[in-house]
């Protein structure tokens, strides 16, 4: 049985994507720390980030990379971070946030009830600026 972040890529459950293709996905994540949270990773479950392949890591990179630079831009934020943390679920996938402070990055901080409005405005807000990044098929 696929997992529910799996569901999520998939279609199965509902989901705010960022980056959608054939291999990648990019999307809100559903607990939050900030507004901008998103969530990068192949579409096929993989454990552990050691797992990938080379090849796969540099996708997962360019992926994240183009995010945070979309994030950058949409929430000014004084750093853009990524997290590999992978305590919640067993699908590699990177965080990438907009952070004031490293104290940004405390999953006790967690919103576990998002206003859905705000989420989805964020999304647009995020997925608005990839075309500035040459990504302009991933902005509607």
């Amino acid at each position: 049985m696929a997992r529910v972040f799996t569901r999520v890529v998939d279609g199965e459950l509902p989901g705010r994507l960022v980056w959608p293709d054939d291999d990648m996905v990019a999307c809100r994540s559903i607990g939050p720390l900030d507004p901008g949270h998103t969530l990068v990773a192949r579409r096929d479950e993989v454990d552990h980030r050691i797992d990938l392949d080379p090849a796969t890591w540099q996708r997962v990179s360019e992926v994240t990379h183009t995010t945070g630079q979309a994030l950058q831009r949409a929430f000014d934020p004084p750093r853009v971070g990524t997290a590999i943390a992978r305590f919640d679920g067993p699908h590699c996938r990177v965080h990438v946030l907009p952070l004031a402070e490293l104290a940004d990055l405390d999953s006790a901080r967690l919103d576990p009830d998002p206003d859905t409005a705000a989420l989805d405005a964020a999304t647009d807000r995020i997925r608005a600026f990839l075309p500035e990044f040459g990504h302009a098929e991933r902005a509607g």
